[in-house]
């Protein structure tokens, strides 16, 4: 079984219809986040699909997507209400 590793998927979407496309498609791989910024645990595999769907979402022109790994063994600084990512050994799907 390929490890899952966690990603933070950000983005800024301009068109609002574009917005919902790509949100739908980021909430369907995402295991927590806020607003434009989503936390996934993901395969290699995953990972590649995940960025093919969003790419044929977003205008490469007017949008900018961020698909980023966190060095977590600098350990997770939050403020406020942020909470910690989530374990990745759990894994709803629902």
């Amino acid at each position: 079984m390929s490890k899952r590793l966690l990603y933070l998927v950000c983005y800024d979407v301009r068109c609002p219809r574009r917005l919902a496309r790509v949100l739908r498609v980021v909430k369907s791989w995402s295991t927590g986040g806020q607003k434009s910024v989503h936390e996934c645990w993901l395969t290699l595999a995953e990972l590649v699909r995940l960025e093919r769907e969003l790419a044929a979402e977003i205008d490469r022109s007017e949008d900018s997507l961020l698909l980023l790994r966190p060095d977590l063994s600098a350990g997770v600084r939050t403020l406020g209400i942020a909470q910690k990512p989530r374990d990745p050994r759990f894994l709803f799907v629902g």
